[in-house]
């Protein structure tokens, strides 16, 4: 899951009735068998730098609704074959995730190999850097399952989750994926991780997927969740009998996955000193999210309020990375980044070619989780 960031539309349809697909190289008269047989979506050059980008579906009509970068741009009808289609202007370098909607009910796109999940598609712009390890992932592929689980009911957290356990190479330090259900039956991350150590850029480590409950109450700047995982589920991870190190623990975290792992690193530094944050939501206060615009608040939120008021503990390891898009989060977290920095903790700062998306997120993962363990 991702949170949504307030933000003006980035997308908007372009039609061109006289001859929509003639600058896309498409096969055949639209509609046709050749047609339908290119891949999409399908990718030119537009005038300010960017790209133009041809989405099709075959049907009634549709939307494309993207995971955050742009309100939904509505598909219109060539003529009068099933064909419909929708030009999107887009920045350099971005990947996002979309899906269709057609009607009341959402699909992949069906001509794009590159999923995540039964209902989403990857679309990433020609010049946006690749992400080796991550297989392409077709809507109807079943993604592997680690067969170690731990059924945990927390006494802090109440309710009930499962929590799937997987050695990379042998199983070393765990690695902690906050949302861990997104890394499970969304993005590939145990083949992604599987493949990364089997080329040496990622050393052994036990993958930990940690599903979220109530995202805000838990991901919030409070102490129960990390209270639960100190004295909860490590505990039941170091028995689960698959070779870890809960003592080198790394906790990688999304959005308010990342504002929860930056404020255990500064509140439980004994549990938590090695961060890989992807896109802290440090807009958040106590007060954000009855906010009309929650980003609009104090810069840098309460995990900065905090810092200027302590500086974080000695030893901490954080990498940070934020999309290249998310114009708005850039103030807050670079707020929060300076600080971490100032009082000398070790930081790694890094920018994605994405908006604020796990399509995105997802190679600085791999990268940053090896970076907190060189």
């Amino acid at each position: 899951m991702t949170d949504p960031v307030p933000g003006p539309p980035a997308g908007s349809a372009r039609l061109d009735p006289a001859h929509p697909f003639a600058a896309f190289g498409l096969p055949g008269p639209p509609g046709g068998e050749e047609f339908w047989g290119a891949p999409g979506p399908v990718f030119v050059p537009g005038h300010d730098g960017g790209w133009t980008t041809l989405f099709r579906w075959r049907g009634g009509p549709a939307a494309v609704e993207f995971e955050s970068w742009s309100s939904p741009v509505p598909m219109v009808r060539w003529c009068d074959t099933d064909c419909w289609y929708a030009e999107v202007r887009m920045p350099a370098r971005l990947r996002v995730t979309y899906r269709i909607r057609a009607g009341e009910d959402w699909y992949a796109d069906p001509l794009n190999p590159v999923g995540a999940g039964g209902e989403r598609s990857i679309a990433a712009t020609p010049d946006a850097p690749p992400q080796p390890h991550w297989p392409a992932v077709g809507a109807d592929d079943v993604l592997p399952l680690p067969p170690t689980r731990i059924r945990w009911a927390s006494g802090r957290l109440g309710g009930r989750r499962t929590v799937r356990v997987h050695p990379v190479a042998g199983g070393g330090p765990v690695v902690l994926l906050l949302d861990g259900d997104d890394w499970l039956y969304l993005h590939p991350a145990v083949t992604a991780f599987d493949a990364a150590a089997a080329a040496g850029e990622l050393p052994p480590v036990t993958l930990v997927f940690l599903p979220a409950g109530d995202r805000l109450a838990e991901y919030a700047c409070r102490p129960e969740l990390w209270e639960a995982v100190r004295e909860e589920l490590l505990p039941r991870v170091a028995d689960c009998g698959v070779p870890g190190d809960p003592d080198r623990l790394v906790v990688a975290g999304q959005s308010l996955g990342g504002l929860s792992a930056v404020y255990a690193a500064l509140e439980f530094p004994d549990l938590v000193s090695r961060v890989a944050c992807q896109s802290g939501s440090f807009w958040w206060t106590p007060e954000a999210s009855g906010l009309a615009d929650p980003l609009g608040g104090p810069v840098g939120g309460a995990v900065a309020a905090r810092l200027r008021e302590r500086p974080a503990p000695a030893g901490l390891r954080i990498a940070f990375d934020l999309g290249e898009h998310e114009t708005r989060m850039r103030p807050h977290c670079e707020e929060v980044e300076g600080l971490v920095r100032r009082a000398g903790a070790t930081v790694r700062v890094s920018r994605s070619a994405a908006e604020h998306d796990r399509a995105g997120w997802r190679q600085a993962l791999l990268r940053d989780v090896a970076w907190v363990l060189a």
